[in-house]
Order: C-alpha cells, then structure tokens, then sequence
C-alpha cells in the first residue's frame, strides 16, 4: 500500500505539467499527496475495522477537500446518502491497493474490490479497473510470475498489455477513464525493476500522472516486496499523523512482521 502512496506523492508534481521521460526528481517541495492517498488509507479503514465504504469515503474525503478530487466524486462526498453515479473513472483504482494486500484468495479479492468501487464506480468499466488493479497486486503478493500476472489480467480483463511504455509513451493523453489507465500503469509495473523505477515508468506517460504512479507503485510494492529507505522516509515525511497511524496498524495486520 505504501507504494501507491509513494506514487501519488511522486506523480502529483507532474499531473498537471505531464512529462515524457524517466529521468525527473523524485521529490520536490511541491509533491504531496492527492486524493488517491487520501482514499487509499480510507479502504484500509474500511477492512481494518469492517465498515462501510460510502460512510469512510465521505469521513476521509470531508476531512480533506482540498485533495483534488474529481468534480462528480466531490459531489457525492458532500451529499449525504448520494447514490453511485455509473462512474468508470479511475478512482475505482487508485483507492484498492490495500484489498489486494487484505484478502487471501481471487474470489474474495475480486468480491471486495467490487464493493468499494460499486459505491461510486458502479460502471463496469469502473468495477473492471479496481478489480483488475486488486488482482495483479495479490497475485504479486502471493509470488506469482510478471508472466502470469500478465496472462490472467488479459484474459479476465481484456486488457492488452503486450506494448512497452515506449510504444504508448508518443501519442499517450491525459485519460482519467479506467480503460485508458489501468492497462498502461500494470504495464509500467510489468516493465519495471523495481517499485521506483515502475513509478517513473508510469509518470513517464505524460497523463494523469499521481494515479498512473499510485496503480503502478501500488502493484510493485507487493511485486518486490520492498521499497527504499530513502523513499519510505520522503513520503511519510509528507504525511499527517493519523495517516502512519494508518499504515503502521495496516501493517501490523497484514505484512509479515508487521513492516512496509
């Protein structure tokens, strides 16, 4: 989970000055975190303590309003007992990291990850990219292969994900759309070295920079298992406390030894 933080924070910089490169700074007095982080620790909340997800997204999302979120979701975070809205925006996937981390087989990965979109993101496309998302991160978890992970997305997904971020780099746009983003961030994880380098990959694109780097990170973290020091401390050096809270408990439940 801290590896989607990690690349919102890195992408945020860049989301709104797009980029068509690798070579950037990581982190600058600018980065910060955006509403994927915001909604990403508010679905950890959520299976921590068996919530519900509409009631968490709108706690977290009203005590922070100025984290970027999209006008439609803004709407509902600020309508009590709004109905979903047929969204197949990406917001679906960059909150369900921590479902992939937090469920111990496909079926319930894919039941859960279902349930925290479908409260906004009832379209199916909405529905496809978080569980897509979710599902590339277990399997990561549980050590299955680039080539595996590659295989089971495709055919349960009818992603295409046989392109190198070189080929789609050129004439890639900002889409903000599930469809238009999943595919190129799990491509970025599968061409990547490890959870820095599939970040840059992702914000390499020239989109929408923090939620590619938060599906790619998110999917490298449970890849490689790790991340740098250096890394770990520049992001929760941008967070408030109740976010490490977050995470350390997250952490303490879910990863072995009860670290990132």
């Amino acid at each position: 989970m801290l590896g989607a933080i990690a690349g919102d924070i890195i992408g945020s910089v860049y989301e709104a000055n797009p980029i068509k490169t690798t070579d950037f700074p990581l982190f600058s007095n600018l980065s910060r975190f955006t509403d994927d982080t915001v909604l990403t620790l508010a679905t950890a909340q959520v299976l921590m303590k068996g919530l519900d997800y509409a009631a968490v997204y709108r706690n977290f999302g009203r005590a922070y309003p100025r984290a970027g979120y999209g006008g439609t979701f803004l709407n509902w975070l600020m309508t009590d007992n709004a109905p979903p809205y047929n969204s197949w925006g990406n917001g679906s996937a960059m909150r369900v990291s921590p479902v992939g981390f937090a469920r111990d087989s496909v079926e319930d990965v894919l039941r859960e990850a279902e349930k925290s979109a479908a409260v906004t993101h009832n379209h199916p496309e909405g529905i496809k990219g978080a569980q897509a998302t979710a599902l590339a991160i277990f399997m990561s978890r549980k050590g299955d292969t680039k080539d595996n992970i590659r295989r089971a997305i495709s055919e349960r997904f009818g992603y295409h994900l046989n392109q190198s971020i070189e080929a789609i780099r050129p004439a890639y746009f900002f889409d903000v759309s599930c469809q238009g983003s999943v595919p190129q961030a799990i491509i970025a994880f599968l061409q990547s070295d490890d959870v820095e380098s599939a970040i840059r990959l992702a914000v390499s694109l020239g989109g929408d920079s923090d939620t590619l780097a938060c599906i790619a990170g998110a999917i490298a973290h449970a890849y490689y298992n790790e991340m740098s020091l250096e890394m770990i401390r520049e992001v929760k050096s941008r967070l408030p406390e109740e976010f490490i809270e977050i995470l350390d408990e997250f952490a303490l439940k879910y990863f072995k030894g009860g670290h990132y």
